[in-house]
């Protein structure tokens, strides 16, 4: 008897279905959507295209065989690790082109995928801190030793090459990011916020 009252009560709960968006809102959320996956698009291709002109370009300059091959190790660990955040870029976008972005919760779902997309992002650019130290010690290295660059100015070089190198690394993911994405995640935030009104 105690099922028969469980069935009973089950049935007689109301269970609301999470509010649907409306068409317009979705269709005033797809341009800026679209536009997140063109630039991503448009990244992905361009570093597919400019990761293997670098190491091919790297061995037509004048440097000594030990520091290219360096240069050569370097920027192919620096492509293990673009592999590797493209990976999860490619989540987001994959996300991005789910048809069943039509519910609140769907939107706080994919909210999220940008926060953390945004996360990787900045991780991606400050990964490359170490890569960006170590070609600059090769820089130094293959400075030829004159009494004209004494041990103070090189270190001197080298500091200031590194903290610049760190700020411009940190600023430009920042503002990459920024100009490809946010301005329109904040388009869809401001949609999201009109209809919750």
């Amino acid at each position: 008897m105690e099922l028969d009252n469980l069935k009973s009560l089950w049935n007689k709960e109301d269970v609301s279905e999470t509010p649907e968006i409306s068409k317009e809102k979705q269709k005033e959320m797809h341009h800026p959507l679209e536009k997140i996956r063109k630039n991503m698009r448009k990244e992905f291709l361009t570093t597919v295209i400019f990761l293997p002109i670098i190491l091919v370009l790297i061995w037509f300059f004048p440097i000594p065989f030990r520091f290219k091959l360096y240069i050569e190790v370097l920027v192919a660990s620096m492509t293990l690790i673009t592999v590797f955040f493209f990976s999860k870029f490619f989540k987001l976008y994959k996300e991005i082109s789910n048809p069943t972005l039509v519910t609140f919760d769907s939107l706080k779902d994919l909210f999220h995928q940008f926060e953390l997309n945004k996360q990787y992002y900045l991780s991606f650019y400050l990964s490359f801190v170490p890569f960006f130290v170590c070609e600059m010690i090769i820089v130094v290295e293959s400075i030829p030793y004159t009494h004209q660059y004494t041990n103070e100015y090189l270190t001197l070089i080298f500091l200031g090459s590194v903290l610049s190198g760190l700020f411009f690394l940190y600023f430009l993911g920042n503002w990459w990011f920024e100009f490809f994405y946010g301005k329109y995640i904040k388009k869809i935030e401001v949609l999201v916020e009109e209809m919750k009104k």
